[in-house]
């Protein structure tokens, strides 16, 4: 039960991360820039998940712990999605975020180096099919070189917090995690936007967009990724998150009436092929250790 839960919080937290563009797009739309949305995103999440820290009773942590967690916001999150938005200038959307989906071959390497986990043969199918779904699902071209490497150095540096998230939730729940990931992140971009000017939104619609992004593409991805990161381990957390660019592109064609082409629905097949092959492998495992342990009892 505990990786059926595991594997039900990282699929909302790519549905829900799907979402961000979404929002993205109409925020920029009403005129705001990328330094004022991250800086709203992070500030206001921060905000929120204090007051359910203290309503929970649960203390803000300390010494090596927040270190690693004020690093795993500061850095982990500004670079990530700094890099990101950044090579979008340079390189086709496409291109960046095909490249920002390497991320889980590099969370399986870093595995296996430092944290000692097994990589096995399914894993090995489910990663190769996932990466060609994700080729084909944000439909790939040409970019300049700067945008490419803007897009890897991303999807490592978000390898590197997955790694060390594995690590950090073994010491604290997933509501004092998001809150010192979320402060650090929002202080980062606090002074950027201090320093380029803020652009608010302009009408109703601005504020309703900033608040899915805050509520749906903030607070609850995170949390429930962080939550089920634990359960899961960092490869089969990365592998499960390639499910957020099917969401994206199934909102954009619904809502902005982008086309869907069989090409993108085909990668899209790929990476639910991937997930539905993980699932059943780990839940396959669960219930194998189940029945050793009722063995082992007897």
């Amino acid at each position: 039960m505990r990786r059926i839960i595991g594997i039900l919080l990282i699929a909302i937290s790519a549905a829900s991360f799907g979402t961000l563009a979404i929002f993205g797009r109409y925020a920029y739309n009403d005129g705001m820039d990328i330094y004022t949305v991250l800086f709203l995103r992070f500030g206001i999440s921060a905000s929120f998940m204090t007051v359910i820290l203290l309503l929970r009773k649960e203390h803000f942590p300390r010494g090596r712990i927040l270190a690693q967690l004020v690093g795993m916001g500061a850095v982990g999150y500004v670079g990530q999605s700094f890099l990101y938005l950044t090579a979008i200038k340079y390189a086709s959307a496409g291109l960046v975020a095909l490249l920002l989906y390497l991320y889980p071959f590099f969370v399986a390497v870093l595995s296996m180096i430092f944290l000692r986990e097994v990589i096995t043969r399914v894993k090995v199918i489910a990663l190769v099919l996932a990466l060609f779904g994700a080729a084909l699902t944000v439909g790939p071209v040409s970019g300049q070189l700067i945008g490419a490497l803007m897009a890897i150095t991303a999807a490592l540096i978000y390898s590197i917090y997955i790694i060390v998230g594995t690590g950090v939730m073994k010491h604290v729940s997933a509501v004092q995690s998001s809150t010192i990931i979320f402060a650090s992140a929002g202080a980062v971009y606090g002074l950027l936007t201090f320093a380029n000017g803020a652009h608010l939104p302009a009408s109703n619609s601005g504020w309703l967009a900033m608040l899915g992004i805050i509520v749906v593409s903030t607070i609850i991805p995170v949390v429930t990724f962080l939550a089920g990161l634990e359960r899961v381990g960092p490869t089969n957390a990365a592998m499960l998150s390639t499910l957020e660019p099917v969401v994206t592109v199934l909102l954009a064609a619904w809502l902005f009436g982008d086309q869907l082409l069989p090409i993108v629905m085909l990668g899209g097949g790929l990476i639910l092929a991937a997930v539905i092959l993980l699932t059943r492998t780990e839940l396959s495992t669960e219930t194998d250790n189940q029945t050793a342990l009722k063995a082992s009892e007897h």
